[in-house]
């Protein structure tokens, strides 16, 4: 196990092996990242090799100053500077037109680049020791469970990191909100960490909506995604009944309002804050992996503020179960 404690020592270590080519896991407020140099290609292809992540997929590219935006991206709208100055560091990626200075590979092929400043003081002293910015999904196999613990991380991926540094749990529980600007238009691409409607009173424009896309041109974007090792499906009596013979766990939002001998539930927050739901969804999804049932089914909630967000990691989760 290459799980090491965040501390200067070991900080420094990892932003060594970053300038070296090789991976780090490192906490966010969001999820665990799995990084490597994002301005070199061999280092980036490890990323997509460790994760059998499809090489259409693109990464996001993190930076540790606001100012580095400049280097990487090209853009003229005030509003983009707003969202820079209000959300950042932050929940937020934006995509935008990038320079030559960022590779295809990060990108896809695609012209344009994700990138974002994410708020967590070992993410951005790690970016700043290793003197790059850092390309990284999250931390896990390709289409499984999120990491938000270091041990998701180990669990998911094992030695094939050559560190993982442990900062303890992540604030947020779930992926950044990623808009993308194009054409004078704003498009929310995936739900997540910053409500949506926040951004819009900041830039005082309403988010366009694109449609699934096989060639995304940001992560989440894919139909399928954000899966546990064990079949998932919405809590309702039709999903109940049709499977009432098999060993069911189950995850409520505030309350267990159904009747039934589960094997184990969970509450996602007894007092309703879609905060501390959002925090614990992938948490107890990994925990759940763990339990011995063959189904977990999962209590719909209003796709409001991160509600939202929620909603589109267990549609992700439960399509190719549907």
């Amino acid at each position: 196990m290459n799980i090491t404690k965040v501390n200067k020592e070991t900080i420094e270590l990892a932003a060594k092996i970053i300038k070296e080519g090789g991976l780090v896991a490192f906490p966010t407020e969001t999820v665990y990242g799995l990084g490597a140099d994002g301005l070199n290609p061999i280092a980036v292809a490890k990323i997509f090799e460790v994760k059998k992540r499809p090489s259409f997929n693109p990464l996001i590219l993190h930076i540790s100053q606001k100012e580095w935006i400049n280097k990487f991206t090209s853009y003229k709208d005030e509003r983009i500077n707003r969202l820079i100055e209000k959300f950042w560091p932050g929940p937020l990626t934006l995509v935008l037109p990038k320079t030559e200075l960022v590779p295809d590979i990060v990108t896809a092929g695609n012209p344009t680049v994700a990138i974002r400043m994410p708020n967590h003081p070992t993410a951005l002293e790690l970016i700043e020791k290793s003197q790059t910015p850092i390309a990284a999904p999250s931390a896990n196999k390709f289409g499984h469970l999120s990491p938000t613990l270091a041990e998701h991380v180990e669990k998911s991926l094992g030695d094939k990191v050559d560190i993982i540094l442990d900062g303890g749990e992540c604030s947020i529980g779930l992926e950044s909100t990623i808009i993308q600007f194009e054409e004078g238009n704003f498009y929310l691409l995936r739900p997540g960490g910053l409500p949506k409607d926040e951004i819009e009173k900041e830039i005082n424009v309403k988010l366009l909506h694109i449609s699934e896309s096989h060639k995304p041109v940001a992560p989440g974007q894919l139909p399928y995604h954000y899966s546990p090792t064990k079949p998932l499906l919405f809590l309702n009596e039709k999903n109940l009944t049709k499977n009432k013979d098999k060993k069911i766990s189950a995850i409520f939002f505030k309350e267990i309002n159904v009747k039934y001998e589960f094997v184990s539930t969970k509450i996602l927050s007894t007092t309703g804050n879609l905060k501390e739901a959002a925090a614990n969804l992938f948490k107890y999804l990994h925990e759940l992996e763990k339990e011995d049932s063959e189904l977990i089914l999962v209590e719909p909630i209003k796709e409001e503020g991160l509600g939202l967000a929620i909603m589109d990691r267990l549609k992700k989760a439960s399509k190719k179960y549907s």
